[in-house]
């Protein structure tokens, strides 16, 4: 089995296990613990909070250590996680549970980051576009599957069953991760940890392509995240559905994840990465649109279209985008770049998910629905604005960025 094929491979079985996790614990939460809604809330910020605590520290991580080294760690916290929280679980005690899913959580977080970080060392360039397609796609599966399939395990098998399963996947990842070949690293000086995020942070801010991305996946993540919060409301309140219309909605956003990312995997050098690059915000400009003229009492049609839309062009952006911070960013710093990237989107989610409310319960979910439109439109200004509109070709992107 090829390096890619075992890390593709690795990354079905942890995604799939913190699909898992994410939609179990606020159900394992409720159901097995009997905790409030906030006690929930908590629960799961445990979980969602790992990206938050771990990005940094870990992207520094990853570019102090051998690749291979922190995705076999990654897959060993992961599982260790699960394997405790299933514990937890039999023996009811919540505090630990909440530790072990903060656990699983950090694996999770530090097997994204030093995956990417692998991938240009084990494919050619040529080869990258697609190698990035490759290893999204099982997060876009994964969103898609498990919560179809968890809502059947959770009837038929106990909660804890649920966790040693996420932990099977965990092992699969790790088994299949042992095998992968060491890299040689280059020789780095011993710095501070502020100092070298400091780095990684600077060269972000300075990039001409590096920061656009940046901040269109700022304003997009702000921008979906306030959406979750208002979808519902949206659709009961002001255009008399069905609550759970939110449901199908999500799972049309899924699998137009999973098509997207596909597409995106086989027309990877077959078009120009800008018009991919300009697509994603831009069809999400489209989508909330859409959302804006759903019309009343029967809303769940263009409801379902637009999140389709919402999902299909954003994880085409995704994979070019990894691509692009790959090929443009030292080897020695991608681990950094990575991980100050993936806070800044994963720190506004929880502000989006604030406002979102907020602006609901101020004014209406109408009208909290137009500043998720103007965020949309915003994360696709930047891009136009920017010189993510002149990448032609990865190979020349290559060639400018390791000349200038």
């Amino acid at each position: 089995m090829r390096a890619l094929d075992r890390l593709v491979a690795s990354s079905y079985g942890l995604n799939i296990a913190d699909q898992i996790a994410l939609v179990a614990v606020p159900i394992v939460a409720a159901t097995v613990f009997g905790a409030s809604a906030s006690t929930i809330g908590l629960l799961v910020a445990c979980q969602s909070m790992a990206h938050l605590v771990g990005s940094l520290p870990f992207g520094v991580l990853v570019d102090r250590t051998e690749p291979r080294s922190a995705v076999l760690a990654s897959a060993l916290l992961s599982l260790g996680g699960f394997a405790a929280a299933a514990l937890a679980i039999g023996a009811g005690a919540i505090l630990p549970f909440a530790g072990a899913i903060a656990l699983a959580g950090l694996g999770i977080v530090l097997y994204g980051l030093a995956s990417l970080s692998m991938l240009p060392r084990i494919v050619a360039q040529a080869d990258l576009a697609r190698a990035n397609a490759a290893i999204s796609l099982p997060r876009s599966v994964a969103s898609l599957a498990v919560p179809l399939a968890l809502g059947l395990m959770l009837d038929v098998t106990g909660a804890a069953a649920v966790f040693w399963f996420a932990g099977a996947c965990a092992l699969s990842a790790l088994i299949l991760t042992a095998p992968l070949p060491k890299s040689v690293s280059r020789p780095q000086q011993r710095e501070a940890l502020i100092r070298r995020l400091a780095k990684g942070a600077g060269f972000v801010l300075r990039h001409p392509m590096l920061l656009p991305i940046t901040f269109c996946a700022v304003f997009w993540n702000f921008a979906f995240a306030m959406l979750v919060v208002l979808a519902v409301p949206v659709i009961t309140q002001d255009h008399g559905g069905e609550a759970t219309l939110f449901a199908g909605a999500m799972a049309a956003f899924g699998l137009a994840s999973v098509a997207g990312t596909y597409v995106a995997g086989r027309i990877a050098g077959r078009i120009a990465p800008r018009l991919v690059l300009m697509f994603g915000p831009g069809s999400s400009v489209v989508a909330a649109a859409m959302l804006l003229a759903l019309p009343q009492g029967n809303p769940g049609p263009l409801l379902m279209a637009a999140f389709f839309v919402l999902g299909f062009g954003p994880s085409m952006w995704l994979v070019t985008q990894n691509t692009v911070r790959q090929l443009v960013t030292p080897a020695q710093m991608l681990g950094r770049v990575n991980a100050v990237i993936q806070t800044a989107i994963y720190g506004t989610r929880p502000l989006g998910a604030l406002a979102g409310g907020a602006i609901a319960t101020a004014v209406t979910p109408q009208a909290g629905l137009a500043v998720v439109a103007a965020l949309f439109a915003l994360s696709f200004a930047v891009v136009l604005a920017s010189r993510l509109t002149t990448v032609a070709d990865y190979g020349a992107l290559a060639i400018a960025e390791e000349t200038a």
